[in-house]
């Protein structure tokens, strides 16, 4: 570590990769990856290496702001504490809720359960993780007792075969995917399979594929179960300590694989590899847990990892990887709302008991609270009068978001902590209340495989901007109970914390980490990153190897599983099978992301894959708009015609909000389907219809200062200058020039302007002091320009910025590939071309695309694929 720089955590997924931070004293940051740090070893993805670029204070709310007045903290916290005390007089304590987030740290999650069971005296507080791994948190407790990952990251270097399942981890996770790209150069006998409806970025790594249907999880897995027993491989001493794996087995032997849609080829070599390998790690995520059936999909694969005694042990078991950088914080905090803190459980009442007294509560709730799906249909009955929702953004990322947006806007009183009052859900608030954000704030987050890292503060807080754990603490003490939330540091808290989990390691569950609860103010700001349970007599490593579970029994449980399939059936109406998901270079709805020109560039603009055989039957052609709809909402984005999707299924992704792309909020289309055990929403097995959008103009402007488009369809984006957008109507206007006038405010300047009515094609480009500061292009079809190379033209000296393309002697870049140093497609085409450039590693040596973060040499690899064979230049 250099001078100057300060270790810290990085802000996206449960990779929870350990950074350098070097502040310029001028509101930057400059970023790298911490070699050091457990996680990472100094890698970073697209999205950390470019976290400098998303903190600086645009849009930023910087004071409270009561009924759209700013007010001081004093009148905000006062209001908040007033609003909350007298809904709970006058309806109930489970009148109110929280709904919080895996952005917040570890310190504040604890003290928002706290306030809300502890003193509130409700169970209703729940959070956005609940959307990502609330299926696994189900799967766990079902068949281990308690919600533990069993294995580390070095198990993914360890085995001889890592099972993919519902897990792009190439764009979701990449540093573990590059970690395990590398062990598998190191050791070539390594296999990968992936396990994936669509074709992703992740098959570059796959020995093998399997694209099953939809929702065929547990089938499969059942069919794996039964060869592991037929090819031998079950362990029968471990069995010892395994209940229900008779009732499980005859259950799985009933299963029809024919459910799964694949090659019975590629299964019987998946079942082999599999049964034959001892050293295996099954790693999933949301393709798994984002599902009626998450639940039984998770336990499905534990079944099989119980049957081989392949857990607990180097090289081997199954493995959950989670979304948020926190998420596994918030549920060792009890930020769930069926959980209690240290993996207690709210029914049982020796927990309570315990909780009570140690924390001195006024009240605690008997019965789980409402999860999130529950929580905001109650909300929109009227029964939840109040609600405090804290860095996150429900109106776009829960599903029936459109019905969220309703309940919200309904609501007695709704407060927001967020960064930014510029969200969709920050819109509806009576009450905003300004947060410390990343790199602003100090805590611990705990990341997949139960390592706890220190978030440190590098910048300052700006306006009046108050972390949460203060919030959270002040609001306490205005409700009446201040000696409770009497903190004045997160050291405090995080000291407390520590010492409720030795009443956890009382009960003889996994969490414990009494062995941090006496450390210092110093030595928590120098803490180290270490995996719990951190106990006088351990500290980390692996779970249930051992083959002691925290049941009951002291067994584990494997489970009697019938496939059940996705609960909506498509049909004529609605034919299609909608899956979402993440992109690589944007973040949940990119209120962080979106700040960064360089993320911005890899994929603008919202879409749906569509597999080309679907796209001829539809009359759809490659960059048209295609209206997309549900029982429950509509989008319009722009078709990706791919075979990446399989026929009859499309993919969108969840990112774009009414701020960004307002007819892009894809989980407006979602179901509010759940999970019965989990409470988690199936995001990945939507129904929907398509068809072609029949725009009456299409449009693609750039300029140096924000602007909004009016139209049916539209897509803002970042760039180095300014701002870029993609948008559509179905209607012209009536005049082309005032339209451009009033679309970018500009006072003064000069305006060139290319229209040829009768074609339908309008050019406008407006100058100041000779630089361009916006320009429009119009077209009865989709506009036919280099956008990244008009979009670099704003804020320059552009005379011939109408011309829309670079002279004949200037090379196009193409759309960026390689966020990290800006290189395009068409820059990586040619060179392969003229170099004869023949591996991505070449690629890299020649331009530096993938040699950074990595995140694009899937996407490198790929390009190679697909090109026809040729032999290396000499």
């Amino acid at each position: 570590m250099s001078a100057g720089e300060v270790r810290s955590t990085c802000a996206y997924c449960g990779v929870g990769c350990g950074v350098l931070l070097r502040p310029d004293g001028a509101g930057g940051l400059a970023v790298r990856g911490d070699p050091e740090h457990p996680a990472n070893l100094g890698r970073l993805c697209s999205k950390g290496t470019n976290l400098g670029e998303t903190v600086d204070l645009e849009d930023r709310l910087l004071h409270p702001v009561l009924n759209g007045t700013r007010v001081d903290w004093d009148t905000a916290i006062e209001t908040l504490a007033a609003r909350f005390r007298d809904t709970i007089a006058a309806h109930g304590p489970d009148s109110v809720a929280f709904y919080v987030s895996g952005q917040l740290l570890t310190e504040d999650y604890y003290l928002a359960n706290k306030l809300m069971k502890g003193f509130i005296g409700s169970a209703n507080i729940d959070t956005n993780s609940r959307l990502c791994m609330a299926s696994t948190v189900a799967g766990h407790k079902r068949a281990f007792g308690t919600d533990t990952v069993p294995g580390t990251y070095e198990d993914l270097e360890e085995a001889d075969l890592v099972v993919l399942t519902g897990s792009n981890l190439a764009w979701c996770h990449p540093v573990l995917f590059q970690r395990i790209a590398a062990a598998k150069a190191a050791r070539p006998d390594m296999r990968v399979v992936v396990i994936d409806p669509r074709r992703t970025a992740t098959c570059d790594l796959a020995d093998l594929h399997l694209p099953l249907a939809p929702g065929s999880d547990v089938a499969l897995f059942n069919g794996l179960l039964a060869a592991i027993q037929t090819g031998g491989a079950v362990n029968d001493a471990f069995l010892e300590n395994v209940d229900g794996f008779d009732a499980a087995l005859a259950t799985a032997r009933q299963s029809d694989l024919g459910l799964t849609a694949l090659d019975p080829e590629l299964l019987r070599q998946f079942f082999q590899l599999w049964v034959r390998t001892e050293k295996v790690v099954t790693v999933y995520s949301q393709g798994v847990n984002q599902s009626s059936s998450g639940s039984d999909k998770v336990n499905a694969i534990l079944n099989c990892h119980l049957a081989t005694g392949r857990i607990g042990r180097p090289g081997m078991g199954p493995f959950s990887v989670t979304g948020q950088p926190n998420a596994m914080g918030g549920r060792e905090v009890g930020g769930l709302a069926n959980t209690l803190a240290c993996h207690m459980d709210i029914e049982n009442p020796d927990h309570r008991q315990a909780l009570r007294q140690f924390w001195d509560a006024e009240a605690m709730p008997e019965k789980q609270g409402l999860k999130a799906v529950d929580m905001f249909q109650a909300v929109g009955r009227g029964e939840i009068r109040a609600i405090w929702i804290i860095h996150t953004n429900p109106a776009v990322s829960m599903p029936d978001a459109d019905a969220v947006k309703a309940a919200l806007e309904g609501c007695d009183f709704v407060a927001v902590s967020d960064v930014t009052g510029q969200t969709d859900t920050a819109r509806l608030a009576h009450l905003l209340l300004p947060a410390t954000g990343w790199a602003e704030k100090s805590g611990t987050v705990t990341n997949s495989d139960r390592t706890i890292s220190r978030q440190r503060a590098v910048l300052p807080a700006p306006g009046e901007a108050r972390p949460d754990w203060w919030q959270l603490a002040e609001f306490g003490r205005r409700m009446g109970w201040a000696q409770a939330f009497d903190f004045t540091s997160p050291a405090e808290v995080f000291r407390e914390y520590a010492a409720l989990s030795s009443i956890s390691g009382g009960f003889g569950l996994d969490f414990d980490i009494s062995g941090l609860q006496d450390l210092s103010d110093a030595d928590y700001d120098q803490m180290a990153p270490v995996r719990w349970p951190v106990t006088a007599g351990r500290k980390g490593g692996r779970f249930f190897g051992d083959g002691r579970f925290f049941t009951a029994s002291g067994k584990a449980q494997m489970l009697a599983l019938t496939p059940r399939p996705p609960q909506a059936s498509t049909g004529k109406r609605y034919p299609f099978r909608l899956n979402t998901g993440r992109i690589r270079d944007q973040w949940h709805t990119m209120t962080r992301t979106g700040k960064s020109a360089k993320l911005s560039g890899h994929l603008a603009e919202p879409f749906l894959e569509l597999h080309p055989a679907d796209a001829k039957a539809l009359k759809i052609t490659p960059s048209a708009l295609v209206t997309v709809t549900s029982p429950h909402g509509r989008s319009i984005l722009r078709a990706l015609i791919t075979d990446r999707v399989q026929p009859g299924e499309v993919f969108a992704p969840m990112h774009w909000t009414g701020e960004t792309a307002p007819s892009a909020r894809i989980d407006a289309l979602v179901a509010p389907v759940t999970d019965p055990v989990s409470g988690q929403p199936e995001s990945k097995a939507a129904v929907a219809a398509v068809q072609r959008y029949d725009a009456g103009f299409y449009a693609f402007a750039v300029a140096t200062q924000r602007f909004t488009p009016q139209a049916d369809y539209w897509a803002r984006a970042r760039t180095a200058q300014g701002w870029r957008a993609e948008f559509a109507g179905s209607s012209l206007p009536e005049d082309w020039t005032a339209y451009a006038c009033d679309l970018f405010q500009l006072d003064g300047g000069e305006m060139q302007i290319l229209s040829d009515l009768r074609r339908g094609t309008f050019r406008a480009a407006f100058h100041r002091e000779g630089r361009l500061q916006a320009a429009l292009f119009v077209a009865p079809e989709p506009v036919a320009v280099m956008r990244d190379y008009i979009a670099g033209l704003a804020g320059t000296e552009a005379p011939q910025a109408l011309a829309g393309r670079l002279g004949a002697d200037q090379p196009d870049p193409g759309p960026v590939i390689c966020s990290c140093f800006g290189v395009g497609v068409n820059t990586i085409l040619t060179a392969i071309e003229d170099q004869g450039l023949m591996s991505v590693d070449a690629i890299g040596a020649a331009l530096q695309a993938g040699t950074n973060c990595g995140s694009c040499r899937p996407e490198l690899a790929e390009l190679l694929a697909r090109l026809p064979a040729r032999e290396a230049a000499e």
